[in-house]
């Protein structure tokens, strides 16, 4: 049932897209003939005045079809209504309605968490608490073993506060190279560890180690709708700058973050564990899924929203389309490597199935 669920967060969130696109063109006067919710042999369809609407067999994925280029339609090509004959403006509102519909409902989807099941807090006690740790880490080698909690660094007392983890990691990262003292609490006993953070490739210290905050954590009803809306558009903040930073770091250091990558396999896979955890993650999780496939859609690539709007950007500065034929060119080779991308990636996955489950629980925290 949990992998049912995920595969529903995701059909959802690919029908908000293309419903985003779909209400774009319409409510402008543009004609549109197709509206299909997934792809492959058609399940279920109806004949509207104007468009069919369509289910089909494999629900990752959707799309909104236009009678542009539709050699059986029998709008007249000249028609203003047909979205190439409509100004730059309106096309590049209809191409992007997708991405802001998934943002949109990204913050709306948090909104109806922090209303179902509360606002998130702590109560904190003392310290900071070790998560997982490599073995071959800096950490693990000076002792120091997970569930470990600090208590104090340098002889500076972590308190029973938000603030004591920004405090550990400022030490840590200010003393590369330079022997630290912690202070660890273990079961009932007290330690006194020595540990000297490596160097790392910003010149910061770093021990290899994941830190979390020291308490229990409780849902409390909130104050007023207003605290709910504050409260979201923080946490939407937070994903979606992590997010973009993410992506940056794919760009930017390819070799080391690629293994990060997550086809429809794994994705649903995590989806279904977090169910299986609890119900109330699927929200955590559509706003996840759907702010990154925003992101994706608006990267200038070829057989995407961006590369559409590149097109758009292409055909503005020069006061006319680039040529049909460069076009089609163009997002036919996208496409087919967009295609031999998810492949790999299901195929992949399907064979070597690594959990995932913890790094994206810790954008749940």
């Amino acid at each position: 049932m949990s992998v049912l669920a995920a595969i529903a967060v995701l059909a959802v969130l690919i029908l908000v897209h293309e419903l985003g696109h779909f209400v774009a063109a319409r409510s402008q006067g543009i004609h549109v003939n197709r509206f299909s919710l997934g792809f492959g042999p058609i399940l279920w369809k109806y004949q509207g005045s104007e468009t069919e609407y369509a289910i089909r067999a494999f629900p990752l994925g959707g799309f909104v079809g236009f009678p542009d280029d539709d050699p059986d339609s029998d709008i007249p090509p000249n028609d203003p209504n047909l979205l190439r004959n409509r100004p730059i403006l309106d096309r590049a509102i209809v191409i992007s309605a997708g991405v802001i519909a998934n943002l949109i409902f990204a913050y709306l989807v948090l909104v109806l968490q922090l209303g179902i099941v509360g606002i998130p807090e702590n109560n904190y006690l003392p310290g900071a608490i070790v998560r997982p740790v490599n073995e071959q880490s800096v950490a693990y080698q000076a002792g120091i073993r997970e569930g470990d909690i600090i208590l104090a660094v340098n002889g500076q007392q972590l308190a029973a506060s938000e603030k004591s983890i920004a405090l550990l990691t400022k030490e840590i990262q200010t003393h590369p190279s330079q022997q630290i003292e912690l202070k660890i609490q273990r079961n009932n006993e007290q330690l006194s560890l020595p540990i000297t953070p490596k160097t790392g490739t910003d010149n910061k210290g770093v021990i290899g180690v994941e830190l979390g905050p020291n308490g229990t954590a409780f849902y409390r009803r909130p104050h007023n709708p207003l605290e709910i809306f504050s409260i979201a558009a923080n946490r939407f903040q937070q994903l979606f700058v992590g997010t973009v930073k993410g992506f940056g770091l794919l760009i930017t250091n390819f070799q080391q973050t690629v293994g990060q990558v997550s086809g429809p396999v794994n994705i649903v896979k995590i989806g279904a564990q977090l169910a299986a955890n609890n119900s109330a993650n699927l929200l955590s999780f559509a706003a996840v899924i759907s702010i990154n496939l925003a992101i994706i859609n608006i990267l200038p690539i070829p057989a995407l929203d961006g590369g559409q709007l590149a097109f758009l950007l292409i055909e503005a500065l020069r006061g006319k389309p680039l040529p049909t034929r460069i076009q089609e060119g163009v997002m036919q080779t996208g496409l087919m490597l967009l295609l031999g991308l998810g492949i790999f990636l299901i195929v992949k996955e399907t064979t070597q199935l690594t959990s995932q489950l913890e790094w994206v629980q810790k954008l749940f925290q």
